[in-house]
């Protein structure tokens, strides 16, 4: 028979034994609530510091909203709309918009990405050291520009400033965005039989974002804004080459791509 000193020992080991547990379990409980209040905080913060930075991009003014296209079924009055687009920030640093240009009834449309420097200066698309090459390829390609509707997906010249020098930037996501009304409206009114896509930006304008020029090049497509599509490079593209050679290669690749385009919008 069990002593009564050793009953008493194991008493008090179960009593202690059960104390640890309820210590151990009230310590968990304090370090748990702890870490949920520590995430409550971070998560207040971080939506705190978002909103934050949301006023202050509204106060300088960044702030992307759809362009006002009006609705009308005159080119020459969207155009007019256009210059004095303020939807995106674009607008602060450019020298004037430049919309389209050529026949209302077009039956080719070229899509380019943005007025460079001259562009930008003059207020016509592709007038400048890229605009030259358009207009030899084409006249090569069999295709008078004098017939085309000529843009950009992209209304404003978006730069950098290098030295003395306005520096192209390629457009954002959010750039392209705002300025997309425009060339729905354009794409609208004119009803092409065939559409161009110089370069990545307007074939992602048009197709989407997975869309690859490398991939399609060439080739007659079909989209919701046109009933035939070709893609080539961007004639600007031609000037960056390394070298002569390359540049002449490249030249004929460009000029076999407008000949597609040119039997795809005679072909009924």
């Amino acid at each position: 028979m069990k002593s009564l000193f050793a009953i008493n020992s194991a008493m008090r080991s179960r009593s202690s034994a059960a104390n640890g547990r309820r210590i151990k379990r009230g310590v968990s409980s304090v370090i748990e609530l702890g870490l949920r209040r520590c995430a409550i905080v971070a998560w207040q913060s971080h939506r705190m510091m978002k909103l934050h930075g949301e006023i202050i991009a509204q106060s300088n003014g960044d702030v992307w909203t759809s362009a006002p296209v009006p609705e009308t079924n005159s080119l020459a009055k969207v155009a007019a709309a256009a210059k004095e687009c303020t939807a995106c920030p674009l607008y602060k640093k450019a020298t004037q918009t430049v919309f389209g240009e050529g026949p209302k009834h077009a039956t080719m449309l070229m899509i380019g990405e943005q007025p460079g420097d001259y562009e930008d200066v003059a207020g016509k698309p592709f007038v400048g050291p890229a605009g030259k090459i358009l207009d030899r390829a084409l006249e090569e390609a069999g295709i008078n520009r004098d017939e085309v509707y000529v843009t950009n997906a992209v209304k404003h010249f978006k730069w950098e400033p290098r030295g003395k020098r306005r520096i192209h930037q390629k457009p954002s996501s959010r750039d392209i965005a705002a300025c997309r009304p425009w060339l729905e409206a354009e794409l609208r009114l004119v009803e092409p039989k065939l559409v161009v896509c110089l370069g990545s930006t307007a074939g992602q304008t048009v197709f989407g974002p997975s869309f690859r020029v490398t991939k399609e090049r060439g080739k007659v497509l079909s989209s919701r804004f046109a009933p035939k599509v070709v893609a080539t490079v961007h004639p600007s593209s031609l000037l960056r080459q390394p070298d002569e050679e390359s540049r002449e290669r490249e030249y004929k690749r460009f000029v076999a791509d407008l000949r597609v385009a040119v039997k795809a919008a005679e072909a009924k």
